[in-house]
């Protein structure tokens, strides 16, 4: 059951892939009401939704970032997402790393480490 919520949330590393969890997310973000706005650098919808090379070409603001990248790319562009007025940043498995979550507090951004499908109440293997 989905709930209408007026949040925005930036899926890093959306992917084309119904399989991979970038994708997983954008659907189960989409399922509890959120506004999604997929974020990947060579695909130009996803989803049916438009999609944009980096969170900083995003038109309005983002509430929420769920990264799906591996952790290298997270410290490359986590500037860029609180640049754009990010305030909720979530690492989920496989895209955290100690120096990312150093990086991200440093910034004053407490990051959330968790499954943010999980979280949301979803199953992310049944999506």
């Amino acid at each position: 059951m989905s709930v209408e919520t007026s949040k925005t949330v930036a899926v890093i590393g959306a992917s084309r892939n119904r399989a991979k969890f970038g994708n997983r997310a954008v659907r189960a973000y989409r399922a509890q009401g959120y506004r999604v706005v997929p974020i990947h650098p060579r695909e130009a919808e996803i989803e049916g939704l438009p999609a944009y090379k980096s969170v900083q070409d995003v038109p309005t603001p983002i509430d929420v970032a769920s990264f799906y990248v591996p952790p290298e790319i997270g410290e490359r562009v986590i500037d860029e997402v609180v640049a754009k007025g990010v305030r909720e940043v979530w690492l989920n498995p496989g895209a955290d790393s100690d120096a990312l979550i150093e990086k991200t507090r440093a910034l004053g951004i407490r990051p959330v480490v968790a499954c943010s499908i999980l979280a949301l109440g979803l199953d992310p293997y049944t999506l």
